[in-house]
């Protein structure tokens, strides 16, 4: 390992970054000690934005790159060239970034809810429970499995403003919105697995490696079904008080007009012809810029586009991207040398702090054993809800639900907690059921 000070400098400010997230709860806190509307309070709740964390640290490494090797430099042939700062920004990937960002305003909007609503309300009516537990347990089935088809993105979207239109109350402990947080967190980031294009870690290697449906369906689909399954019933049972008695339905404005089955149907083509054009950041725009023309022209069917929560989510991952591409010195030979179960224990607890999507690239970009590779993906997916950073979809939901958690927000110890249980029933179905063909 020879890392040039660039390096060392993205794996500093990577580490900076991680420390950042677990304080901006202390940052919000101190943004009250300031005048309401002060440059003093702005300042903090910027620095109390878990979103932006990963963007601001990515844009100090950036001006390092501009300091030291030039920003757009001239030649020696007198014509301007790009500099280091901007070569290597050309030289990144940013389509996952704008994916999410465009999958989130779709997901986001009125016709897509009240679709996902009623699939996981008939869901919810043949469940033998009472009417608000099973609500909570199929939303927290069907919307994660969703994702394997619809994508992580949106399923987490979709997902996190069900539970907070009927969930995230005044009424609910503290510890039930961390408990439903982490479930959340997990599922989502297991749910995406029965395919090969809608979880980001799995996205990042099925081409490289050859792994189409039935790979997943029988190596990890499952298998995080079951755990999805098992996990969710036993956090419904031990909130069973909480969540006693029949769902009330969720207060309408008196305005709020239903969207028609035709825009229902647009929304969801819309959101079909993103998906399948995923990495193709140039068409998947051009069909994002219709579908905010058809937006505006059936607005009064429409909620705010959440143009703003979508776009930070964006950032964050567009920095965790930047600063990401610099880990790659100390993470290739931890990987490389790990056997396979120490591969999945190290795989789940490296997604805590650098991104599964991250660590799976970088496994592709070294030789491993067919049962390496599986233990590293099923690690990357099973750690996936343990932080806001483990997994990409994972600001979403934070963005979305942060404001049910007080002012000082939500904790990343509260939510770690949260966790722990549905990672733990991951890990173990993902090791202990058998592969049903191509065997890890």
């Amino acid at each position: 390992m020879d890392p040039t000070n660039v390096q060392l400098v993205g794996t500093v400010l990577f580490a900076v970054a991680v420390i950042h997230t677990f304080l901006v709860s202390k940052f919000e806190h101190m943004a009250h000690k300031y005048p309401k509307g002060s440059i003093g309070e702005n300042v903090f709740h910027f620095l109390g934005e878990v979103e932006a964390v990963f963007g601001m640290w990515a844009a100090v490494l950036i001006g390092f790159m501009a300091a030291t090797e030039g920003l757009i430099v001239t030649g020696e042939d007198g014509h301007t060239v790009v500099g280091g700062a901007i070569h290597y920004l050309e030289s990144l990937n940013y389509t996952e970034p704008a994916f999410v960002f465009v999958i989130m305003c779709i997901a986001g909007t009125r016709p897509i809810i009240l679709f996902a609503e009623k699939i996981i309300l008939a869901v919810s009516k043949v469940i033998p429970l009472p009417g608000k537990m099973a609500f909570y347990i199929s939303a927290l089935i069907v919307g994660p499995l969703l994702g394997s088809f619809i994508t992580e993105p949106a399923a987490m979207t979709v997902t996190a403003l069900i539970l907070l239109d009927y969930f995230y109350s005044n009424k609910m402990s503290t510890k039930f919105k961390y408990a439903t947080l982490g479930l959340l967190f997990v599922n989502i980031s297991v749910g995406g697995t029965l395919t090969h294009f809608a979880a980001p870690p799995v996205l990042m290697v099925a081409a490289k490696w050859h792994w189409g449906l039935m790979h997943m369906l029988t190596n990890f689909g499952y298998k995080s079904a079951i755990a999805i399954f098992i996990s969710t019933l036993v956090v419904a049972f031990f909130f069973k008080n909480e969540l006693s008695g029949s769902l009330e339905a969720k207060q309408k404005h008196d305005n709020e007009m239903v969207p028609t089955w035709w825009m229902t149907l647009s929304h969801l083509v819309f959101m079909a012809l993103v998906v399948y054009s995923a990495h193709h950041m140039v068409f998947f725009m051009g069909l994002f810029l219709f579908f905010l023309g058809f937006a505006t022209v059936t607005q009064e069917y429409q909620d705010e586009i959440k143009l703003k929560e979508s776009l930070l989510v964006g950032f964050f991952l567009a920095g965790l991207v930047t600063l990401g591409a610099q880990q790659a010195w100390w993470l290739q030979p931890i990987l490389t040398e790990m056997g396979d179960i120490t591969l999945f224990f190290g795989a789940t607890g490296l997604t805590a702090i650098t991104d599964n999507a991250a660590l799976t690239y970088l496994g592709s970009l070294v030789e491993l054993t067919d049962s390496a590779k599986f233990n590293l993906v099923a690690g990357a997916v099973a750690g996936g809800g343990l932080t806001v950073i483990a997994n990409a979809p994972n600001p979403a939901g934070f963005g979305i639900l942060k404001g049910s958690f007080g002012k000082d927000g939500i904790s990343p110890l509260g939510l770690l907690m949260g966790a722990l249980f549905p990672t733990i029933i991951a890990m173990i179905c993902l090791q202990v059921f058998p592969s049903l063909m191509g065997g890890h």
